[in-house]
């Protein structure tokens, strides 16, 4: 058995359905069990649409019925299949405008019609053209979650769970389509796991499954030596080790979910990620110990929307407690915190999540002077041999010179696999392309 999870460019429309089709069909013989994202920009413009609902500017939801109404006939499926969910979206919408709000429930519960669409779609046309399927809400299959609308995560017993819904549920010879992203809690109330949670979906159901491998079929070769956005000449990766594919996922990855290999590596199952549109291609294939390289970089990422947080003190030099009180206030304001750096005198901290630490600082003032700064980037060069190899800093340090980007903060471990850096977002565009120039051409 193998899970197959196809992203929202991947199923963006008839012409991409069919490469799908396709893939899946050409993979009969191993038992694919297929997770889907929804069709591109649709849960975008469905959570676009219920907050503008929350202020009294919505449409009532009939430019995104719109959209998927025809991506639907265009495949075509009855008129009938999507009846009741275009209902549902309409009704939940005034429900919204009404009260006047958007709650973390209501946004779950809008933001999971996509996937809910999707593949009703995609099982409805797969079947029309002869690879029998059947589409499946992640819920009736077992996937059951903690209520932390979301980032919900599933309950001890999913995978006893999943596997015995699987054995009552899904029809041998047919081919399961499960929404991806989507769950429920224990009182049946819907729930999402995070954005590009498909990814983390089809590595939980993979485990639980005790899947051969788990394929992220998306519009890349695999994972890049750069974002190819930004770096024309980024290679595909063809092997990498679990922990250097985290790094990369953590900080800014664009092919896989920060918290999708979690679930494979406690299950020592292979991640392959692959490009839907080159099927040929053999993309990158993640793995507990893949083949060694000689190389000690394997890529550049990079995480704009940064907010730095620095606390400085000078009565913090020895003294016994300061970064735990600090740090238990972050955990008060609910900060994430991505990076740390630390002198004798002051400690800066970094996160996505702005608002957490603007809330932190009103309370750590009283330890010391802050300085909030927004706008930045954390750029990452990961690599196993990184802590090996002499020179590494002096390199990733020059080429960050010579093309005119400042680091503002800096941090590598002791047998880090990553060195990060800190710049604003407006350098990303010379930072990238100047540290795989260096590390990669050179």
């Amino acid at each position: 058995m193998i899970v197959m999870k196809f992203g929202g460019s991947s199923v963006a429309n008839r012409a991409q359905i069919e490469k799908v089709r396709h893939i899946v069909a050409a993979a009969r013989d191993r038992a694919p069990v297929v997770v889907s994202s929804a069709h591109k920009g649709v849960t975008d413009a469905l959570i676009d649409t219920a907050r503008a609902a929350a202020e009294g500017k919505d449409d009532g939801g009939e430019a995104v019925i719109a959209k998927q109404h025809a991506i639907a006939e265009s495949l075509g499926c009855p008129a009938a299949l999507l009846a009741e969910h275009f209902a549902e979206i309409r009704d939940l919408l005034r429900g919204i405008r009404l009260v006047g709000e958007l709650s973390p429930r209501s946004l779950d519960y809008i933001s999971s019609f996509g996937e809910r669409m999707s593949v009703r779609c995609i099982a409805d046309f797969f079947s029309r053209q002869g690879v029998k399927a059947q589409a499946f809400d992640a819920w009736d299959l077992g996937f059951i979650t903690d209520g932390n609308f979301g980032r919900a995560r599933p309950v001890a017993d999913f995978p006893e769970r999943l596997r015995k819904a699987f054995d009552e549920k899904v029809p041998s010879g047919v081919v399961p389509i499960i929404t991806g992203f989507v769950a429920k809690n224990e009182g049946g109330v819907i729930t999402t796991l995070g954005r590009n949670g498909s990814d983390l979906t089809a590595s939980l159901v993979g485990a639980a499954l005790r899947a051969e491998e788990v394929q992220i079929w998306s519009d890349t070769n695999g994972v890049m030596t750069a974002d190819p956005g930004i770096v024309e000449g980024a290679k595909s990766i063809p092997h990498m080790r679990f922990d250097e594919a985290a790094e990369l996922a953590f900080f800014g990855s664009r092919v896989l979910h920060p918290a999708t290999l979690l679930p494979a590596i406690e299950a020592d199952i292979v991640v392959r990620v692959l490009n839907t549109n080159r099927p040929d291609h053999p993309g990158t294939a993640i793995s507990a110990n893949p083949p060694e390289r000689s190389e000690a970089f394997t890529s550049v990422a990079y995480k704009e929307g940064q907010t730095v947080l620095t606390i400085a003190e000078p009565r913090m030099f020895e003294s016994v407690g300061f970064l735990a009180k600090v740090f238990t206030q972050l955990a008060e304001s609910g900060a994430v915190i991505d990076m740390v750096a630390t002198s004798e005198v002051s400690v800066s901290v970094t996160s996505h999540d702005g608002a957490s630490l603007r809330a932190a600082e009103r309370h750590l003032r009283a330890l010391g002077e802050t300085d909030l700064r927004e706008g930045m980037s954390i750029l990452a060069v990961v690599g196993r041999g990184i802590h090996t190899t002499p020179g590494i800093g002096a390199r990733v340090m020059k080429a960050l010179g010579t093309a005119g980007v400042n680091i503002e903060m800096h941090s590598f471990g002791m047998a880090s696999n990553n060195i990060s850096l800190v710049v604003k977002d407006g350098a990303i565009a010379r930072a990238v392309p100047a540290l795989h120039d260096a590390l990669f051409e050179a």
